[in-house]
């Protein structure tokens, strides 16, 4: 149960991010994103770079290609360029963020409801939600509006059959906290690149790192 104010609440079910907060994505995007940069003889700073983190992708690739100039890419077209070019340095080594996935999979042994949450597409979000024991996934492209907008949050608790209201997000980063927080969900979060503001029914820890579900049971959300 987890304690909001002076109330214990059960949570329904866990929802998670993946890029930054299960799997160390992200610079395998801001590797891409300096790749397409440079390609066009531009610069891409790590300041541009943050300003994505979290976002919807189709968001991120208008948002290129407006600041990159861009004129012989849709933005659908980036949005494939750059998951081409992660999906690809996934084959090698995955980067998981520190106790993330004994969470997940500690969570499922207690047959604790759990759905993967994305603004990635399904070409990388689908073979993580085979690997980890996720009863739906919600990928950027199943969305017409992505994070910062409650969408992707507002499916996954209806997928699960339970209130949003009763769910825990876990999240790493502003645009995805928002997210989770305009469907109602208490949110845990976990900055890992950018810092998160603080927000009612919010949380921040520093890590996952040896975080049980019984743990989880017992942290106390802002009202």
């Amino acid at each position: 149960m987890c304690r909001y104010g002076e109330y214990v609440l059960d949570f329904a079910a866990v929802l998670w991010d993946l890029d930054g907060t299960i799997v160390d994505t992200e610079p395998l995007w801001m590797g891409a994103e300096t790749e397409l940069a440079v390609s066009y003889g531009r610069t891409w700073r790590d300041e541009d770079a943050f300003d994505l983190i979290g976002s919807d992708l189709l968001t991120a690739g208008a948002i290129l290609k407006s600041k990159l100039g861009i004129d012989d890419m849709t933005p659908r077209q980036i949005v494939d360029y750059l998951i081409a070019r992660v999906v690809a340095g996934l084959q090698g080594e995955i980067t998981w963020r520190p106790g993330a996935v004994e969470l997940i999979r500690s969570l499922a042994d207690e047959s604790v409801p759990q759905a993967l949450v994305t603004m990635s597409w399904h070409e990388i979000a689908d073979p993580f939600g085979k690997l980890l024991p996720f009863d739906t996934v919600v990928s950027g492209d199943q969305l017409e509006r992505g994070k910062p907008h409650p969408d992707p949050y507002l499916l996954a608790a209806e997928r699960l059959g339970v209130d949003p209201a009763d769910c825990l997000a876990v999240e790493d980063s502003p645009t995805g906290a928002a997210s989770a927080s305009a469907a109602g969900c208490r949110v845990l979060t976990v900055p890992h690149i950018i810092s998160i503001p603080p927000g009612p029914r919010r949380l921040t820890v520093p890590t996952l790192a040896r975080v049980t579900p019984t743990a989880l049971r017992t942290l106390t959300f802002d009202r």
